[in-house]
């Protein structure tokens, strides 16, 4: 796998940070939240989520032994951006996405979302966040038009602000509005899931693995909605093990690897952190092995290419080319491949000292 440089200690601010032209709708979101409780803050939070210090230990039972699901973690999800939270399973991601909704208590630290200590304004701060989360937690005896009514409810939105109907279409659920959820298709019922965070307007929406089980169409219109929602202001907090989705879609991303941050960057920058790319050479002959080229590397693939892996800060194309050829090789054509997120993921989660066993059970 390819080798990437040790993270430095101390807490992780997102580096980076991007300068967003936001709608007019963004620029008044406190005012978005119906909830009567939600006072404006007098200017808008440079971040949407903010923890310092945050520790969470599940305690010691007959079976089990104590457990410290995080460790200290210091993280800020900048105002506006496509942030993704990404981690192996048992990194700690559900933990803190639970601490933020109020479904699990900290134990030490410090959080606000969009500018609300959670211990001090915690009705406040859990009005400013929406959460999609991993189950899907439907009424199945409601049909989709119910459910949004119910939870726009729950939240003290007047029946006059809410938008039932607009969400269902933006989802693409208006032809199943008064069917009953039992009958959904497990992807409707994901997408239910996000109207439902979505009743109350906030200014910050967090969605755990929401495309898991959701075909490519449906999670084409699910992503289009969530961009669009973006470009409106919103922020969106995203955990997904689809990493080509991150790295598509995140303009920010942080990697927790048990309980800690261990990378927290923008997309661009958490790249270039690989010094390695890929000369990919297509010989005029087959090869029937992959010859020896001295300080690099080579691999001959199924398809017969032969693949050089070089590091940019030690050797340059053109040293590769040379090997090649001396090696004797004819080259037909060639391509480099640079590394991509799922590079960056295995080498600070299961390639890192003391990281995971990704053959493990």
């Amino acid at each position: 796998m390819l080798g990437i440089g040790k993270p430095t200690a101390g807490a992780y601010l997102c580096a980076g940070a991007p300068e967003r032209q936001l709608a007019p709708a963004a620029a008044a979101a406190p005012d978005l939240l119906h909830k009567p409780t939600v006072r404006p803050l007098m200017e808008l939070p440079d971040f949407a989520i903010e923890a310092k210090g945050l520790v969470k230990v599940f305690p010691a039972t007959k079976t089990t032994p104590a457990k410290r699901a995080l460790g200290g973690v210091d993280l800020a999800v900048p105002r506006g951006s496509i942030f993704g939270l990404l981690g192996p399973n048992g990194a700690g991601k559900s933990t803190f996405i639970n601490i933020l909704s109020g479904l699990s208590l900290k134990t030490e630290g410090k959080v606000w979302i969009w500018g609300r200590d959670i211990d001090e304004q915690p009705r406040d701060a859990r009005a400013a966040i929406g959460v999609v989360p991993q189950e899907t937690t439907v009424d199945v005896f409601f049909t989709p038009e119910e459910s949004l009514e119910t939870q726009a409810g729950y939240y003290g939105v007047p029946k006059k602000e809410r938008r039932t109907a607009e969400l269902l279409g933006a989802l693409g659920l208006t032809d199943k509005a008064r069917a009953y959820v039992r009958q959904l298709s497990g992807g409707m019922k994901r997408r239910l899931m996000v109207a439902k965070a979505m009743v109350h307007n906030p200014p910050v929406l967090i969605l755990d693995e929401p495309t898991a089980g959701v075909d490519v169409e449906l999670r084409r219109q699910l992503w289009e909605y969530v961009v669009e929602l973006n470009r409106r202001g919103v922020t969106i907090i995203l955990t997904t093990h689809y990493l080509e989705e991150a790295e598509e879609l995140c303009d920010m991303i942080a990697i927790i690897n048990r309980g800690q941050v261990v990378a927290c960057e923008s997309k661009q920058s958490l790249l270039r952190r690989m010094d390695t790319r890929t000369v990919v050479v297509t010989p005029e002959q087959p090869l029937a092995a992959a010859p020896e080229l001295g300080p690099f590397q080579a691999q001959l693939r199924s398809d017969g290419d032969l693949a050089v892996d070089f590091k940019t800060n030690q050797a340059s194309i053109e040293a590769v080319l040379n090997s090649v050829r001396a090696a004797g090789v004819h080259i037909r054509d060639l391509r480099t491949e640079d590394p991509d997120l799922e590079d960056v993921f295995m080498s600070l989660t299961y390639d890192a000292p003391g990281g995971l066993d990704p053959t493990a059970d």
